[in-house]
């Protein structure tokens, strides 16, 4: 079963070019239902497999405490791989098919006001290189709403300042084009300008966009520690998450006029119902705003 294992995610990186963090997602749940299957219930081989299986590799799920959202994430990971296999012809049948996917409670993102932005903007100090390149951090994923992941991502080549956008491949290896505004440029023009250099090692070729004091492509968990400083610098008390200046990003647009699909282009969303929750959280603070300041509310 392992080798069907390597066959599927061969398919996902070759034929579905999923991301890293997607690819090393599905393989994690997929060894763990295969190992319960072997060791738990004593399949042998993929044929063998049936509903009842399945369900019971939910159940002990369950058991173990795990959220709705996690067993979601296994049964969808799991419903791909039969799929595969029975189009494969590596299976003469497909277990999952009459297995519901657990039903999820949508919360709502936590999102900045436009003032603790604003605040957060402010929080990189003085013209040194650190401070430069922090502030061109924080200034391009409000204006354009990328992942963490893309931002750190990003190349020299994928910035066109003149023409006011940048590229970004986001999931799915997918590429959208999005405007940058003119805080964004001014904040990205000095940091390239003064910053960047002084970061690089003499005779050193780097294409990354953003660097680390050893002159080499920022990483998720270094952009997270600079985050967690400048909004605890900048005095911000809401829990802050990387995606949280991209779920603002979404919020202000739609709550100041922006179209709908407008908006799920820039975020790269392959499907509007998943942008769509952003409309909910402006209603949320219509509400709040209505309920503060209405004088018959």
């Amino acid at each position: 079963m392992e080798d069907h294992l390597k066959d599927f995610i061969h398919f996902l990186l070759v034929e579905k070019g999923l991301s890293e963090n997607t690819m090393i997602s599905y393989e994690r749940d997929l060894k763990t239902y295969l190992r319960h299957l072997k060791d738990v219930q004593a399949i042998k081989a993929i044929d063998d497999i049936q509903r009842t299986h399945i369900l019971q590799f939910i159940g002990e799920l369950k058991n173990e405490g795990k959220s709705a959202k996690t067993i979601a994430r296994h049964v969808a990971s799991i419903r791909s791989f039969h799929q595969f296999l029975l189009r494969d012809k590596a299976a003469s049948h497909d277990p999952t098919v009459h297995i519901e996917t657990p039903k999820l409670e949508r919360n709502l993102p936590k999102v900045l006001s436009m003032e603790e932005v604003e605040t957060l903007l402010e929080a990189p100090k003085g013209t040194g290189h650190f401070g430069l390149r922090d502030k061109a951090m924080l200034e391009l994923l409000y204006a354009t709403g990328i992942r963490v992941s893309e931002l750190i991502g990003l190349d020299l080549d994928d910035l066109h300042l003149n023409m006011g956008f940048v590229r970004c491949i986001g999931k799915g290896n997918k590429e959208r084009i999005i405007p940058i505004g003119r805080t964004a440029t001014g904040a990205l023009e000095r940091y390239l300008e003064t910053g960047r250099p002084k970061f690089l090692r003499q005779k050193s070729r780097e294409d990354a966009l953003f660097l680390n004091h050893q002159g080499k492509r920022l990483t998720r968990q270094g952009f997270w520690k600079i985050l967690k400083k400048l909004s605890f610098d900048a005095g911000i008390e809401k829990d802050l998450t990387p995606h949280t200046l991209r779920h603002s990003f979404a919020t202000h647009l739609l709550e100041n006029g922006a179209d709908l699909r407008a908006v799920q282009e820039m975020l790269g969303h392959s499907d509007i119902s998943t942008t769509q929750i952003y409309t909910h959280v402006t209603k949320v603070r219509l509400r709040d705003v209505y309920s503060k300041f209405h004088p018959r509310a």
